[in-house]
């Protein structure tokens, strides 16, 4: 490695100046050793310029990926959304089709009793040899009775007619209700199997893009540890060739020390929280849900609000709770969603406001499942975990403000 040389290189020429300093009497050997060194100098500082640019090059090819990506996440977020809401239709039209079929068995039943009464009528007329209608008006004497008697039958056959024609009616209408009810889950069924083909292709798009930002990113942190320690290597030889300056008129017995930079330690979870909001609509303020309020989503919290980012050294104006892709994140009080879309470094964002200028976030999701300008409710399913954004891990960054600042969320909440 050039870079392994280097460092070579500035330590031969460290002991060799510095031997000569000690030890030899001649300054103009001295003078030669800082003049070699200045040069080796003018290299490292030509080749961070290279480096420099080279990483400006790779951040713009990796901006460009995290376009791609972004909204290749958007389009897997609005597939997903869609998907939801045509399982919720499925399950309705099911539903639906349940109850007609219940209304259909009804209806069969009564047809079937209505039958069974006018077969029982005519048995009855057949083994009494009760006298037929027309007999019995042949016998009456009285023009009066046989026009009221000829009304009455008239009256009940009637009834009986269109009794029947009503329950073949009903029964018709439920056949046909039925039928377009099937029609129409056949139809979301086939679409949602087509949303859920493109969402597959998607998803595998999106593996793709993500490897090539993935190798971006590593090629950049390799770029920027190369600059820092070209930097820490012309850092070094500035210090040994003002050391051999100052060498030539007075020798100092010292060694130039090996510096090494502090390494920070994993993160560890810090705690687990196992509960997540209940279903349903609290109707008292946001302010009065202090201490009361669940965490969206099942997972290990991996850091305190205000601690020092390991990455940054920025503080953490929220909570990361890492969780498994997938897994349910929930609205953790009553609001309405007043932005739901990809945001440069959250991912896929969802903002709730809960009035009196209370907001929650939830950003890094896999999808969003409602929409800006929906009504939610405590524990109404919002979207799902993932690593949206950029994130090396699966997991919801979920923050807590009011008026924009941001304020403790564990504080709020109930852990157990």
């Amino acid at each position: 490695m050039k870079s392994v040389a280097t460092l070579s290189i500035i330590g031969w020429l460290a002991a060799c100046v510095l031997s000569n300093t000690l030890w030899a009497a001649d300054n103009k050997a001295v003078d030669g050793k800082v003049e070699q060194s200045r040069q080796t100098l003018d290299s490292i500082k030509q080749k961070i310029e290279s480096l420099k640019q080279q990483l400006l090059n790779t951040q713009e090819a990796k901006a460009d990926a995290a376009d791609a990506l972004k909204k290749s996440e958007k389009a897997i977020s609005e597939s997903k959304r869609r998907l939801f809401e045509l399982a919720q239709e499925q399950t309705k039209h099911a539903q639906t089709l349940k109850q007609l079929a219940e209304k259909k068995s009804h209806l069969e039943e009564v047809i079937q009793q209505q039958k069974k009464q006018l077969a029982k009528q005519f048995y009855q007329e057949y083994t009494q040899r009760t006298p037929g209608t027309l007999q019995l008006l042949l016998q009456q004497e009285d023009p009066n009775q046989i026009s009221r008697e000829l009304q009455y039958y008239g009256y009940i056959a009637k009834a009986r007619k269109l009794l029947i024609q009503d329950m073949q009616g009903n029964l018709h209408q439920v056949i046909a209700l039925n039928t377009q009810t099937e029609q129409t889950l056949q139809q979301v069924t086939s679409l949602k199997n087509q949303q859920e083909q493109a969402r597959q292709k998607l998803e595998s798009e999106k593996q793709e893009k993500a490897k090539v930002l993935s190798s971006l990113s590593s090629k950049i942190a390799t770029q920027r540890k190369e600059i820092s320690r070209l930097k820490r290597d012309e850092q070094s030889l500035s210090d040994l060739v003002d050391r051999l300056s100052r060498a030539s008129v007075a020798p100092k017995k010292t060694v130039p020390q090996e510096s090494k930079s502090d390494t920070n330690a994993p993160s560890t979870p810090i705690a687990r929280n196992e509960n997540l909001p209940s279903a349903g609509s609290d109707g008292s303020s946001f302010a009065a849900l202090k201490g009361k309020l669940y965490l969206p989503v099942k997972g290990e919290i991996m850091n305190r609000f205000g601690s020092s980012r390991e990455d940054t050294g920025l503080t953490w104006k929220g909570l990361f709770i890492r969780a498994s892709e997938g897994s349910e994140v929930r609205a953790i009080a009553q609001g309405k969603i007043v932005f739901a879309d990809w945001m440069r470094g959250f991912g896929n964002l969802l903002i709730i406001d809960h009035g009196n200028g209370y907001m929650s976030l939830y950003g890094n999701n896999q999808a969003l499942l409602r929409k800006s300008g929906d009504v939610v409710k405590s524990g109404d399913n919002i979207a799902t975990v993932g690593n949206t954004g950029g994130n090396s891990s699966s997991g919801l960054y979920y923050e807590l403000r009011q008026y924009s600042r941001p304020f403790d969320p564990l504080s709020w909440s109930v852990l157990r």
